[in-house]
């Protein structure tokens, strides 16, 4: 009694490795699986490549935020003062911030004065945002703690300011420069509120990776701030950062029983929450788009397939004929076209990777053969094209390429299959 062959076994490995090398002179259709081979290596690719992009982008976005910028905000209540004025200031920070600090989830609550002012320096001039914060509080910032650029150095940051490298552009500023700050809230007197004008050395000049950031802010001594502001014994708000931003939400009801009854919170979630939201419906849109290209690039199997099915007819009716299953014949060319996909798979996604992992040189080839000005940190918020492979990402698309290259290769291996072997040799 002879013994059934297992599945995939050697010899029908075999066929369909003919069947794939054959020429068309041979009946094969080796210029179609070649097509076939390149598309499939290009969707992935593509799909890798942008997958990888939108998670560089993601990453360096949520980094410079949390970097930069508090992962909670302080306010209070706003309310009326004897002489009329509203106010938000806080007269009570130290306490505050002291309450604050103590919750086991806090890492830093630093009391700020904050102010727009215009900064001039040899004719040019630009709005800025002044931070008014202690040296030590300046000092755990991760961003301004480890910079991507920097000149001067915060040790003499008590006799001047520290400017974002954007401002020290407009203003053509370097360290050692002085420039002059200018804030309509001045000194009141009795015919009104004069302008308050003061001149401030360079001492520090940052680049935290944020263009917006770069372009506008200013940090100032907590002390100076308060006497330039008007707000003498008292802060603006207490900048607070966690151990994991991500939970933000979580931790802002007990912020908020710490800090006071009449206080508000404004965290990074409520300050980028909708840029994120539609960073996440572009990322599900983008790929749904990739998806159809890979399904399209999977397509040109089944046409090389059913063309292969085809020129093949002749040596199905013979293999049938000799004893070989509707199962082997079904597996035959089932691995005629998922080794097609298997390979371009492979190499799409090694393409992919090395276009993310080299894409600093990539992109500054591109820009160097358009003639610069590709990319404009003013529009897209940070200065550099990023990309991030995520494991995730690149099982996410090989697994999406095998699976459709896998399910349009069974249509026509069942054709095969079913191939009736008598008809298949009557005009042979």
């Amino acid at each position: 009694m002879s013994k059934t062959p297992a599945p995939f076994a050697p010899f029908e490995w075999m066929i369909a490795w003919r069947y794939l090398r054959a020429r068309r002179a041979e009946g094969g259709v080796s210029v179609m699986t070649w097509i076939s081979l390149i598309g499939i290596t290009l969707a992935v690719f593509a799909l890798i490549a942008t997958l990888a992009v939108r998670s560089g982008f993601r990453y360096e976005f949520v980094d410079t935020i949390l970097g930069a910028n508090a992962h909670a905000t302080i306010y209070t209540t706003l309310r009326v003062t004897e002489t009329g004025q509203t106010t938000r200031a806080m007269e009570d920070y130290e306490d505050r911030a002291a309450r604050i600090a103590a919750l086991p989830f806090v890492t830093r609550a630093a009391p700020l004065v904050r102010g727009q002012v215009m900064a001039t320096l040899r004719s040019r001039n630009a709005g800025v945002e002044v931070f008014g914060i202690a040296e030590a509080d300046l000092r755990s910032i991760p961003r301004i703690a480890n910079p991507e650029q920097e000149y001067g150095s915060l040790d003499r940051f008590a006799e001047g300011v520290s400017i974002g490298a954007g401002v020290a552009q407009v203003l053509n500023a370097t360290v050692g420069d002085r420039i002059k700050l200018i804030s309509p809230d001045g000194v009141r007197t009795a015919f009104g509120t004069s302008p308050r004008v003061k001149t401030y050395e360079v001492v520090h000049i940052f680049s935290v990776g944020r263009y917006d950031i770069d372009r506008t802010r200013i940090y100032m001594p907590f002390a100076e701030a308060q006497a330039y502001f008007n707000r003498t014994g008292a802060a603006d708000e207490i900048e607070v950062m966690v151990d994991q931003p991500e939970r933000v939400d979580d931790y802002a009801l007990d912020l908020m029983r710490a800090s006071g009854d009449d206080t508000l919170i404004w965290t990074w979630r409520d300050a980028s929450g909708a840029f994120l939201r539609a960073l996440d419906i572009e990322d599900n849109v983008m790929f749904i788009i990739l998806s159809i290209l890979v399904l399209i690039a999977a397509m040109n199997i089944v046409s090389g397939l059913i063309m292969l099915v085809k020129n093949k007819g002749r040596d199905v009716g013979i293999l049938r004929t000799i004893g070989l299953s509707e199962g082997s014949i079904l597996r035959v060319f089932f691995i005629c076209g998922a080794f097609t996909g298997l390979i371009g798979t492979a190499a799409g996604t090694a393409l992919g990777c090395l276009f993310a992992l080299y894409i600093d040189p990539i992109f500054s080839f591109v820009n160097w053969v358009a003639g610069g000005g590709v990319w404009d940190p003013s529009i897209r918020g940070i200065y550099d094209l990023p990309a991030r492979l995520e494991l995730t990402d690149v099982l996410s698309a090989v697994s999406l390429s095998l699976g459709l290259s896998f399910l349009v290769t069974i249509f026509p291996a069942r054709r095969a299959a079913r191939m009736n072997p008598v008809e298949a040799l009557r005009y042979e």
